[in-house]
């Protein structure tokens, strides 16, 4: 927390320095995390097609005459919008409709440019819940198609040995952030799913012989709940990006379990890298099973149908490897390139 805070004080200063040279400034976490990833990839892009001059920032204290872009609905909630002459505008992942917060921003909605939203299902929400149609765009998250990418199976037999996994398990990945705050994560995260997640490894155990691959800060609740079940796990840790991509490269199957998304990136890092995916129909799920009606997905909250998908694919070796090909065609629709010219165009350009 105390690093935060203090990149926090750092990047206010250089936003006083030379911030305001910029068109575009992306508010991001000040941990490494997902929404600093998303930060640096679409700002990344922006200036790579010379279509804006952008850079990331932990704060927006002290940045005018630009657009300011909140990664997070907490970012706002945490700041509130700058004084100076701006063109706000704020990404909301997340609709949770018990959070009292969230009236703050329905109120102040007229004072953004965009309410910008990854899927469907979240702008339907917000619809719900009072934003103006008008206000709101759907410009899906991306992926590092470079980054992320399947490996051979000569390829991952071998980071399979140098990790020491185990050659005859099934392994399964869950890359995410489960637990409530920055530390062990023992009291979970609900809307992430970890009691689904760990209810459909355990019906899996019975029949399956699974190994789990955990990434991600936080996960003190499903490591718990692995151990009192006796289901081989390995964690980790905190991933930077780039090795979350190798990660990747070790499943056999990847399972998002969660109730409510605004993605999640692992879906789309997930079907990039080639490797089979199950989902609840959460976030982005939705939209990608309209383009590809072979997407695995079951209803919220449904374990049992996650396990039968899993075993699905288990059991179905060509299937399986026909289902991680066309997950890597669909995927190829979403690099950080195509998706970054959607902001610029819905976005960016009629502001800047």
């Amino acid at each position: 927390m105390f690093k935060s805070k203090l990149k926090i004080i750092k990047d206010t200063y250089l936003n006083l320095l030379f911030g305001n040279n910029f068109d575009l400034s992306y508010i991001v976490e000040a941990m490494d995390w997902s929404i600093a990833w998303d930060g640096k990839q679409i700002t990344k892009a922006l200036n790579k097609q010379k279509l804006l001059k952008a850079r990331v920032s932990s704060s927006p204290l002290g940045l005018k005459n630009q657009i300011v872009h909140y990664g997070s609905v907490n970012i706002f909630h945490s700041f509130g919008l700058p004084k100076k002459n701006v063109k706000p505008i704020l990404t909301w992942f997340h609709f949770v409709s018990k959070d009292i917060k969230n009236k703050k921003i329905r109120e102040a909605q007229e004072k953004f440019g965009f309410i910008h939203t990854s899927c469907s299902q979240t702008a339907d929400y917000l619809i719900d819940f009072g934003i103006s149609q008008s206000k709101i765009k759907v410009i899906p998250l991306g992926v590092d198609l470079e980054l992320f990418n399947p490996l051979s199976m000569e390829g991952k037999e071998q980071l399979k040995a140098r990790l020491g996994l185990p050659k005859d398990k099934f392994i399964i990945g869950s890359f995410q952030k489960d637990g409530s705050g920055w530390g062990e994560g023992m009291e979970p995260k609900m809307i992430k799913g970890p009691d689904v997640l760990v209810k459909t490894l355990a019906i899996l155990a019975k029949d399956y012989p699974i190994f789990v691959l955990l990434a991600g800060p936080a996960r003190g609740y499903v490591k718990s709940n692995l151990e009192k079940l006796n289901i081989p796990f390995k964690e980790l840790g905190n991933l930077s990006l780039q090795e979350t991509a190798k990660a990747y490269s070790l499943l056999d199957l990847y399972v998002v379990a969660s109730r409510t998304e605004g993605g999640p990136k692992a879906i789309l890092e997930s079907m990039a890298s080639g490797v089979p995916l199950i989902t609840t129909e959460v976030g982005m799920a939705g939209d990608i099973k309209a383009i590809m009606p072979e997407f695995l997905t079951v209803e919220i909250e449904d374990a049992s149908g996650l396990a039968n998908l899993a075993g699905k694919v288990f059991a179905d070796k060509v299937f399986s490897e026909n289902l991680a090909k066309e997950q890597r065609q669909v995927a190829e629709g979403f690099s950080w390139e195509k998706v970054t010219q959607q902001y610029f165009e819905q976005m960016y350009s009629k502001l800047f």
